[in-house]
């Protein structure tokens, strides 16, 4: 096992024996920098750095954590290591998270002209780099892909026969927004150069895991794909971050690039949770008839329970990246009501005139409702949750 208490000692011997100079001068930077999104991996990292230390000889690089304030202790645990080993770096993220907005922070954090993309989890074979930089350096590829489905490559690492097909799923429903031929979009473990993450990152939608399908998809020019095979190792520490929630997000990712962010991801989400709003509203209306209620103060009942489903849908689905807890939830939970109020007011306003103007009570409810939920969401998107709509 390689010491890292000092980077130097592991490279100036290494280096010697191979006839190369060292790049590890204090007035050079990393030429390659590696990026690792990390959420409860604390015992994944002094490995992870050991095998990179044994890979990336006689090559400058750094490594740099991006981590979602873990609470099993990880960025503490990856600062200890930096104090001893300066090719180690620690992004600590607080009051947000998403794997793929973690990715896009580590990757424009650095001056590395190239910028690899690895899990955190010990899954990917990071063996492959040197020849994923080769690729790059002879200037055969803009993305050099670790492919699961090209050659010898294998999916094997996944910890079921439906996570299987959900990948080749996923990855063939993304090859219709992807102009080049790529067997494996949907991979967490590639590498690119700096300058076309500068091109895309305004266009980066960072939403849910899949990092590589934003890339792509947000490139305003055909890019060239190289992808090299590599078996995917099975997990032997910690849990898989994946849930339910995550093949809505990719979904949604797909329909916000198609529709070249006429239409966002949260957009959808919180007209999909809009959706179930009207159906509690009717339940619990119904509800509160039978149990002897008047109307009026049956539907003001129903009316509330149904904004407080909906705070609490959105904050836990629509803006879960950045998640409103304790009394912020409380004051999250006050604001939104508040402004949904406002754009209940907007929805009869409207309602009312394009009535007034057609004489069809279809078109103009159908009017009313979709102002008024704008309106509730761009409201809502700013003072409640903080964030741009």
């Amino acid at each position: 096992m390689v010491s890292i208490a000092d980077p130097r000692a592991a490279r100036e011997p290494a280096a010697a024996a191979a006839g190369m100079p060292d790049h590890g001068g204090p007035d050079q930077g990393p030429e390659l920098c590696v990026v690792v999104p990390t959420f409860n991996e604390r015992d994944n990292i002094e490995i992870l750095v050991e095998r990179l230390d044994r890979t990336l000889r006689g090559i400058a690089w750094e490594v740099v954590f991006v981590d979602d304030d873990s609470p099993d202790g990880t960025a503490q645990h990856i600062r200890a290591l930096a104090e001893r080993d300066r090719r180690t770096r620690c992004i600590r993220r607080i009051g947000r998270r998403g794997l793929s907005s973690a990715c896009i922070e580590g990757m424009l954090s650095t001056s590395a002209p190239l910028v690899a993309v690895i899990d955190g989890d010990l899954q990917h074979d990071e063996s492959l780099l040197p020849r994923m930089r080769v690729a790059l350096q002879e200037d055969a590829a803009d993305v050099v892909i670790a492919s699961r489905y090209v050659e010898s490559g294998s999916p094997e690492g996944l910890s079921s026969d439906r996570r299987r097909r959900l990948s080749v799923y996923g990855a063939r429903l993304a090859g219709r927004l992807i102009e080049a031929d790529v067997a494996d979009s949907v991979s967490g473990f590639f590498m690119l150069r700096r300058e076309l993450i500068d091109e895309v990152a305004p266009r980066l939608s960072g939403i849910g895991t899949k990092i590589l399908i934003d890339i792509l998809a947000s490139a305003m020019r055909p890019l060239r794909v190289v992808e090299l095979p590599y078996r995917f190792r099975p997990r032997s520490r910690g849990e898989s971050k994946l849930d339910a929630f995550t093949g809505i997000e990719y979904l949604l990712l797909l329909a916000e690039k198609l529709t070249h962010h006429y239409v966002s991801y949260r957009m959808l989400l919180f007209g999909i949770v809009g959706l179930s709003g009207i159906v509690v509203n009717l339940v619990v209306l119904r509800l509160a008839l039978f149990a002897g209620a008047g109307f009026t103060l049956a539907e003001s009942v129903a009316t509330a329970v149904a904004m407080v489903s909906n705070f609490f849908l959105n904050n836990m689905l629509t803006y879960r990246d950045c998640r409103l807890v304790g009394w912020q939830a409380v004051r999250g939970l006050a604001s939104f009501m508040a402004l949904c109020g406002l754009g209940a007011l907007t929805n009869v306003a409207v309602a009312r005139d394009v009535f007034d103007v057609t004489g069809m009570w279809l078109i103009a409810g159908i009017a009313g409702a979709a102002i008024g939920a704008l309106l509730n969401y761009a409201l809502t998107s700013i003072f409640t949750w903080g964030r741009r709509p």
